[in-house]
């Protein structure tokens, strides 16, 4: 059985990411496909700015979380991003969440749901970039939800019924990619063992 998380991305006061990770849980879930799906919140991690000074007082509380974090993401197969896009790019939080992160996610896959005023788009394309210097394998289809069109006053998500097709397809990619990638870690393994 793979094991998907799916990465809420953002850490914002009254941000729509979290509505948008529960729809695509719940749509994950439902497709009965064999495949545990978790949400992870980013905002439970209080990570530190990487390459930060860190009073000494707070060094093993974020020791610790950058710990948990490593540990959670080192725990799934593939992974669903909900990343919100800001200034064409994907929030700071999550680019310093990835940075903490390389031999934890290499050699799994990963897929897009992303909201603004494009889709996410642009943040789909940045995350990109990042996933292959991590070595992770982005699939090809995302989920684009537009905060004019998907949000009721910009805030109340109520996504058009099209983005099912997109959110299956995406699915079905990551599930596939993430089984492949699987038998090569653990083909890896065994030659180093």
């Amino acid at each position: 059985m793979l094991n998907i998380g799916i990465i809420l991305g953002s850490v914002r006061e009254g941000r729509n990411g979290e509505a948008v990770a529960n729809w695509i849980h719940d749509f994950a879930v439902k497709r009965n496909d064999n495949v545990t799906y978790e949400i992870v919140d980013l905002a439970d991690y209080q990570l530190p700015m990487l390459g930060a000074s860190i009073p000494e007082a707070q060094q093993k509380e974020s020791e610790a979380a950058v710990r948990d974090w490593s540990e959670k993401m080192a725990s799934f197969d593939g992974y669903v991003i909900v990343a919100p896009e800001y200034n064409h790019a994907i929030g700071g939080a999550l680019k310093n969440a990835l940075d903490h992160l390389k031999p934890e996610v290499a050699n799994k896959a990963a897929g897009f749901v992303g909201y603004g005023s494009l889709g996410g788009t642009r943040a789909h394309e940045n995350l990109r970039l990042i996933f292959s210097e991590l070595q992770v394998a982005d699939v090809q289809t995302a989920v684009t939800f537009s905060l004019m069109t998907d949000f009721e006053n910009f805030s109340e998500f109520k996504p058009a019924d099209y983005h099912a097709d997109n959110a299956n397809k995406m699915l079905d990619q990551v599930i596939a990619w993430s089984g492949a990638l699987k038998q090569v870690r653990e083909h890896a393994e065994s030659v180093t063992n």
